[in-house]
């Protein structure tokens, strides 16, 4: 949060390889860990469900990395630069590159089209199924920016936006959609705008002066708070069912069981009347949310004979 400052001096548009990293602080990349591990969960699954080999192969595997990270390079320079006026005005993000002067909006819109492009031509060259549904992964992640402006239940179209992760994986190895992987996709939506709704409570106020929609501002902090909580419980029922689902092993019922104590810790940090521990509860929770899961499954596969 505002580390961007450190960047370049303020008002300084950046150049070369301060532009770069400039860049990545613009899409947030360690942000990353949030969907991609349940990305290569998905591929693993979808890859043993076709061959009975959870690898798919060097270069599936790498493909699919690369549409990840550009589709969400993508979303989140498109998010910078719809909101840049917004953010201008809001004290906790005026510091983001575009308002700060960082970067131009010519740049700003030059990596966005580029993500664009890279991720349209991964998808080409995954399968055919891919490239036809890869229109609708842009227009759910690069609407996402925009549903503020009208509807508190935006959360959900950015859980909706990760939670394609799976899908898309299991679809970039199979060629096929195939239910047990909806379940998945479902655990991760609800996740999502759980932590969403959290990490939202900092701009209750902002958002009811700005004309700006949320939970929040709609229903205030405490009952915010309760529907945050029930969406990681209905996460835990979705993350149940999608193991039962595929036959998954003690490991991955373990990671199910990690998963539900690191999300009762993180809602337990985060009071209506104190918000001093979001940061915690929003970037490193859930950080261990995704890659412990993944973790466990990856040891499903290693330690149970199938």
């Amino acid at each position: 949060m505002g580390r961007s400052c450190t960047l370049v001096p303020m008002s300084t548009t950046a150049k070369g390889w301060q532009a770069f990293l400039v860049y990545l602080e613009m899409i947030k990349i360690e942000h990353s860990i949030f969907a991609l591990p349940f990305a290569m969960v998905g591929m693993m699954w979808g890859s043993f469900s076709l061959t009975g080999n959870p690898w798919p192969g060097l270069i599936p595997f790498s493909l699919i990395v690369v549409a990840m990270v550009s589709c969400r390079s993508a979303a989140m320079a498109y998010n910078r630069i719809a909101d840049r006026d917004i953010d201008s005005l809001n004290a906790r993000t005026r510091m983001r590159a575009i308002p700060a002067g960082l970067l131009s909006l010519s740049q700003a819109n030059l990596f966005f089209y580029g993500s664009v492009v890279v991720f349209l031509a991964t998808a080409a060259l995954l399968n055919p199924l891919t490239l036809l549904l890869s229109p609708l992964a842009l227009l759910v992640t690069l609407g996402y920016s925009r549903t503020k402006r009208f509807t508190p239940l935006c959360h959900f179209v950015l859980g909706l936006s990760l939670a394609i992760a799976p899908a898309a994986s299991w679809i970039a190895v199979t060629g096929r959609l195939d239910w047990p992987i909806l379940l998945a996709v479902g655990a991760v939506l609800f996740w999502t705008a759980g932590f969403d709704i959290i990490y939202s409570l900092q701009d209750e106020e902002f958002d009811g002066a700005n004309r700006l929609r949320s939970l929040p501002q709609t229903l205030g902090k405490s009952k915010a708070l309760l529907v945050s909580r029930l969406c990681h419980l209905v996460t835990i029922g979705f993350l149940a069912a999608f193991c039962l689902s595929v036959g998954a092993g003690w490991p991955s019922w373990f990671g199910v069981a990690v998963v539900t104590a690191v999300l009762s810790y993180e809602q337990s940090l985060v009071k209506p009347n104190d918000l001093s521990k979001v940061n915690l509860a929003f970037f490193t929770l859930n950080g261990i949310v995704s890659l412990s899961f993944f973790a466990f499954v990856l040891l499903d596969f290693w330690l149970v004979p199938r």
